[in-house]
Order: C-alpha cells, then structure tokens, then sequence
C-alpha cells in the first residue's frame, strides 16, 4: 500500500506523515563514491608514486609481482542540504496538500533516511525575511534524531509568501555545503528572473551532487478551468482575467515546454530532475528515485 496525498493530509504533524512516507521506500539513500581510510574495502588500484605504501596489498604483491594499493569508501562521508522553496508560489494547492506541504513530507522523509544511516544533513529555507538574503532560515548539518526533530518541526511551521529567492539560497548552500555534498533542490522553479537554472548549474559545477524536486499541483499541469477565471499571481500584485478555454491549448504548450526545457538543459549540466505532481505517492516517487539513483 503506497500513502496518498488524501491520507497523508489526514496524519498530522509533519513529524508522523514524513515517517510514514520513510517507512514506505528504502532505508537506504547511498553509496559513497568518496574514498579515503576505513573499515569498509572497496577496491584495488595499482601502486602509483605518491600512494601511501601502508595501504600496498602484499598478498597481491606475491601473486602478480606487481604493486596494488587497497582503497576503502569511508563510512560516513555524506553530507546533504535539503533547499526548500518557500516562496509564494510553493502555497499554492488545490488538493489536499500544497507544493510547500507535499516538498516539506519529501524533505522530512529524506532527512529521517540520512540520520538513520549516520549521515549528517542541513536545512535551507529559501525565502524573504532572515538575516542572509534569501535565506528564511538555516539548520546546520548534524546526523541526531534531536536535529532531525528540529529540522521537521522548522519545516512543518513553515508558510509559502513572498517572492523566489532561490538563486540567492543556492549561492548561500553552496557557501554551506563546503566540500562536495549531496544537495536536494524542493520547488516550482517558478523564477521571473530566469536565475535558478544557472545556478543549479553553478552547483554541479562545484562538483555537488545536486538533485532537483520539481514540484508542481495537478491543476498546473492540466489546467482543467472552464468558467470566466481571475488569475492572481501568489507572488506579487499582478492579476489576469481570461476565458481558460481560450487559451488552455497555448498553457499546455508553454508549460510542457517550461518542463522539457529544464529537464533537458539541467540535464546537459549532470543535474538530475524529478518532475513531480501533488497527487502522487511521496513514498513511491521517492522509492522509485532511490532505486534509480542506487541502480546507476
């Protein structure tokens, strides 16, 4: 049985519905590509000058006539920051849970997989209204279930307003993140200034390994309006009146090429995207995530 958007809306504090959610996918996020001195043997390279000669294989020495050094993945090296939109757009939601509610269970869910396993994972609120610009508020990293009871409590207070500010967020994660991490991107990606794309770039490029939420309503998607409609934008003063049977075929085909468009130029950056509607199952979308990512 998978939790639908209806049942989850029904649980609660986030606290329940986000340890719902993670009970229903893997209890495992990773496999640390990062080497370095541990319990845990990976594999074996061939001796190179420079390589620590404590590390040389002399059984492999005695059997080829050849240096081989061992390497080791490290136990706990994952860090991850999960960046979530809290702009006004991320309210919006006609079924049971908002963008912002649906990204805040994935994010709880996520952030329980990463304690659970000793790694250590931070919190960045993308919005108006804190100290650092953009930035609602900051959860350091730490791997506690005491920091992961913060971390949800600080998510389920949380309120979708003001403008997107996640360009000046991810600048702000990149500075946090510090050396390569796995960083989680929750949003819209509604952006008027065009910004987010490039800096999702901007942290791949820092060799981050970075993971955009997409995250949209079902009604955005398919735009199922037929009666006179006022459209008000959740961000700023703007409002628009329209007959949706007009210009639902010119909607549709902006939007399916705003979708394709970002999928395929993050792509082209090594970003990996999840377009997701709000009346999915947060538990199977993230299964199927994580068995995808732990397959490649």
């Amino acid at each position: 049985m998978t939790l639908d958007p209806a049942l989850l809306a029904r649980l609660g504090p986030l606290q329940v519905r986000a340890r719902k959610v993670m009970e229903g996918v893997l209890t495992g996020l990773h496999k640390s590509p990062h080497h370095g001195q541990s319990v845990e043997f990976s594999e074996h390279k061939e001796y190179a000058p420079g390589d620590e000669i404590k590390h040389i294989d002399w059984r492999a020495f005695a059997k080829l006539d050849k240096y081989y050094v061992k390497r080791f993945e490290m136990e706990t090296n994952l860090r991850a920051l999960l960046v979530v939109d809290a702009s006004g757009s991320m309210a919006y939601g006609r079924g049971s849970l908002t963008k912002l509610q649906y990204a805040a269970i994935c994010a709880g869910a996520l952030a329980y997989l990463l304690s659970r396993q000793g790694d250590q994972v931070g919190l960045c609120i993308a919005g108006d209204g804190g100290a650092t610009p953009g930035v609602r508020d900051f959860i350091p990293f730490a791997s506690s279930p005491a920091h992961v009871q913060e971390l949800l409590r600080r998510l389920d207070s949380e309120t979708g307003r003001g403008l997107t500010y996640l360009p000046q967020a991810l600048d702000f994660a990149a500075e946090k993140a510090g050396r390569r991490a796995l960083i989680v991107v929750l949003s819209d990606l509604f952006d008027a200034t065009d910004s987010s794309i490039p800096a999702l770039k901007m942290l791949r490029s820092r060799r981050h390994d970075v993971l955009l939420l997409q995250i949209h309503d079902r009604e955005e998607l398919d735009f199922p309006f037929d009666d006179p409609t006022r459209f008000l934008s959740m961000e700023d003063d703007r409002q628009i009146e329209a007959q949706p049977r007009q210009i639902r075929e010119s909607y549709l085909a902006e939007m399916r090429r705003f979708l394709e468009s970002t999928r395929k130029e993050l792509a082209r950056a090594d970003v990996e995207v999840q377009q997701i509607a709000t009346d999915s199952a947060p538990d199977r979308v993230l299964l199927e995530l994580l068995a995808r990512r732990e397959a490649a």
